[in-house]
């Protein structure tokens, strides 16, 4: 019973907790929607309010806009109406200047009218006038024409022939002047002495029995001492002397050193021979790299390649005309390094043009060819500048110097080479050279003698006075002087003399 009762009264109280919960939810939600009504409505007068604000403040922007806009117009319309004023005013200014132009134009054509007739009635008269004058002097217009054309030309020619004279002297005077105290300096800056060598070596012996041994048993050490140095060994009467002769200086001094050497040894066989020509030619290209150094210092040329410094050793012992390319090499630098001084232009590169001038003859015996185009080809296998590659180039006007260096290595190498005695030159190549300047001067008409004077630095030329005037004297110098320039190769400059001479004789009886 207890049990019965227990259970309804579970069942009471959960029937009676059902209902109340729903009956609080339902006020809950009844609850909530009044409050999301509330909500909807408070937002909906909150949007009708912005919606009305967001209204105003575009009306207003439009207003604002709008009146900007009539304001640019009205802007937009006076500059319009100032810029058509403008453009009346100067429509009205052009209307008047072409009422002027058409005004002046009609007064030019009116005054060319008048100076058309005028020119006709000019002309008329000019030709009366010329008729008249043929008629007074006999001569047509065109040979009055042609006489006064030859008259005028006669006399400008005469004019100018004085100028250029007159400018030439000038010029020259001035230019010798100049030219004779930078050169002056610069010899007497640089007075090398001059040796001239021969192409024989003379070797000392102590002794004539040495002469002997240097023989050899039926010959053999002779032979091959000559062999190995490409030498003639010459041995005859002359006392406690050999002489050894080649054209090669380099072999010639091998062959001396390596001789000195095995005199001084005293062991003389083909094996010991052998051993000296090898040690001699060490020797030699120690002292050649060493004398190539030496000139390099000397006159003052850095950076130069080992190979062309041992090329400047080789030319101590070559000669050109007997005088000593090493040396002739060093005062060419010296002289041009002068004178690039006095002329305010590259020193450095002048003296360095002026040392490799001559690098070619270093080997001119080995290689075929003229010694400028081996030097061009040394100097450009060694990377040499373009400045100095072209001052070896033009220093014997192989071809036209294109730089003040250039002039001045050429120069320098015409003071040294025409230094008194640098040189020696044959009797025979002298006489063929003044030969050759009387033929030059010879060839032009007109000519009646010429004679070379003064060791061929100076031609004087006789013409004939019937042929050539005064003013073709003047241009006949000129042109013989530019003849001998392209023709002739000379040391230093020949002087060029024209005399015209015009004798009148009488004899009163």
């Amino acid at each position: 019973m207890q049990f019965i009762v227990i259970t309804l009264s579970l069942a009471i109280g959960l029937i009676a907790g059902y209902y109340g919960r729903r009956l609080i939810a339902e006020s809950r939600l009844g609850a909530a929607e009044e409050e999301a009504l509330r909500i909807v409505d408070e937002a909906s007068k909150a949007a009708e309010a912005r919606k009305k604000e967001i209204l105003l403040e575009g009306k207003e922007e439009l207003h604002r806009n709008r009146q900007e806009a009539e304001k640019e117009i009205r802007e937009r319309r006076r500059e319009l109406d100032r810029l058509e004023r403008r453009l009346i005013q100067k429509e009205e200014q052009l209307d008047r200047k072409n009422e002027n132009v058409e005004k002046k134009e009609s007064q030019l054509q009116e005054k060319i009218r008048d100076a058309e007739k005028t020119n006709q009635d000019l002309q008329t008269v000019m030709s009366q006038q010329l008729k008249e004058l043929e008629r007074l002097s006999g001569l047509t217009s065109e040979e009055a024409k042609d006489l006064l054309l030859y008259n005028v030309e006669q006399q400008i020619r005469q004019e100018t022939a004085s100028v250029i004279k007159n400018l030439e002297a000038e010029a020259r005077e001035e230019g010798n002047k100049r030219a004779k105290n930078i050169v002056s300096l610069a010899i007497q800056k640089c007075a090398a002495d001059v040796v001239s060598e021969t192409t024989v070596s003379v070797v000392a012996l102590p002794n004539d029995e040495m002469k002997g041994r240097i023989i050899g048993r039926e010959g053999r050490n002779i032979r091959t001492f000559e062999t190995q140095t490409g030498v003639d060994l010459i041995i005859d009467d002359t006392p406690e002397a050999v002489i050894l002769s080649s054209f090669d200086p380099i072999r010639r001094e091998i062959a001396r050193k390596a001789l000195s050497n095995l005199v001084s040894d005293g062991r003389i066989h083909p094996a010991r021979i052998e051993e000296m020509v090898e040690k001699a030619q060490k020797e030699l290209e120690q002292e050649l790299r060493e004398t190539g150094e030496g000139a390099a210092f000397e006159v003052g040329v850095h950076n130069l390649h080992p190979e062309l410094i041992k090329l400047l050793g080789r030319l101590k012992y070559r000669t050109s005309y007997g005088q000593n390319v090493l040396k002739h090499s060093v005062e060419v630098a010296h002289l041009a390094g002068v004178m690039a001084a006095e002329l305010e232009v590259d020193v450095s590169l002048a003296k360095r043009a002026g040392l490799l001038h001559d690098i070619g003859k270093a080997v001119d015996h080995e290689i075929a060819g003229p010694h400028v185009e081996i030097g061009v080809e040394l100097a450009k296998k060694y990377r040499e500048n373009k400045e100095v590659i072209h001052g070896i180039a033009a220093h014997h006007s192989d071809i036209e110097p294109e730089s003040i260096e250039a002039i001045l290595v050429q120069a320098a190498d015409a003071i040294s080479a025409s230094r008194p005695g640098a040189r020696r030159e044959t009797l025979e190549a002298y006489i063929k050279r003044l030969e050759k300047l009387e033929n030059l001067a010879d060839s032009f008409e007109g000519v009646d003698k010429s004679f070379a004077i003064q060791a061929g630095r100076e031609v004087r030329i006789i013409v004939k006075p019937d042929q050539i005037d005064d003013l073709h004297a003047i241009n006949m110098a000129r042109d013989i002087a530019r003849k001998v320039e392209q023709d002739l190769d000379y040391p230093g400059q020949i002087k060029v003399i024209v005399i015209r001479e015009t004798r009148s004789v009488e004899y009163a009886k």
